[in-house]
């Protein structure tokens, strides 16, 4: 993990930083643009296997079959795997490439957090462990990490990071979540669309700022990246409303259930 991520990463930084003039917060802002490109194609694959699923469930051949079989769970299961098979849809299609992109995403983290070099542990290894064959980054530690009132190896002292984290991650889960024709998916994923910013935003409240500013960009350019998808379009009304992801109507059998109860 350390050799063939997050070193290559720290160097890349400094290389830069040192481009840039030592603006270490263009840096980040660069470096975040320059990861999101790396995995396009991955983000590009996992978009559009979440949108065809969502598709597929909103479809009236699904509808009819969970009115069909909303007393069998086992026989239900079984035949939307079969519809998904002949559609050509991997219900998991959207997942293999997020875990390809953890690991990059995870170096990235840490490779930010050790080129900030907020304690002097964190600068001892930073001077260890850059390329011996460009000499001229080792001239470039420490880092200036100063940005307006901020140090981007700490904390914010006023929560505006923080806030704009939440209100930007908020934003990306209400542009990237589709809706779901299954009432406890729909359900779960309100949920998400509520708590994953307020985690995210606490999280922010832990560490250091420049790893906000990293959440920020790559917040944004999330949503960029859906937009100039072929066939994606952003309805800005839903999105800027403070309701959970669009839900489908409810079935017949829905309907009966609901007026029994």
């Amino acid at each position: 993990m350390w050799d063939i991520i997050i070193q290559p990463m720290v160097n890349g930084l400094l290389l830069v930083y040192w481009l840039l003039f030592s603006n270490f917060t263009l840096t980040i802002v660069v470096f975040t643009i320059l990861s999101r490109l790396i995995v396009w194609p991955l983000t590009q694959q996992q978009q559009k296997s979440s949108k065809k699923l969502a598709e597929l469930q909103q479809s009236e051949a699904f509808k009819k079959m969970q009115e069909k079989y909303a007393k069998d769970k086992e026989k239900l299961a079984q035949e939307q795997m079969k519809l998904y098979k002949e559609a050509g849809v991997n219900p998991l299609g959207g997942c293999l490439p997020l875990f390809v992109q953890i690991p990059i995403m995870g170096g990235l983290y840490a490779a930010l957090t050790l080129t900030m070099a907020a304690s002097p542990m964190q600068l001892f290894y930073l001077s260890q462990i850059h390329y011996s064959f460009l000499p001229s980054l080792a001239s470039l530690i420490p880092i200036d990490n100063r940005f307006l009132w901020l140090n981007l190896g700490l904390r914010d002292p006023y929560y505006i990071l923080p806030i704009l984290v939440v209100a930007t991650t908020w934003i990306q889960s209400k542009v990237m979540t589709p809706p779901s024709a299954d009432p406890q998916a729909a359900q779960m994923s309100q949920s998400m669309a509520v708590t994953m910013p307020l985690m995210i935003g606490w999280f922010s409240l832990q560490v250091a700022s420049g790893l906000s500013i990293y959440w920020i960009v790559g917040n944004i350019l999330s949503v960029v990246q859906y937009a100039l998808m072929p066939g994606m379009k952003i309805n800005w009304k839903n999105v800027l409303s403070f309701r959970g992801p669009a839900t489908p109507a409810p079935t017949r059998a829905q309907k009966k259930k609901s007026t029994r109860a």
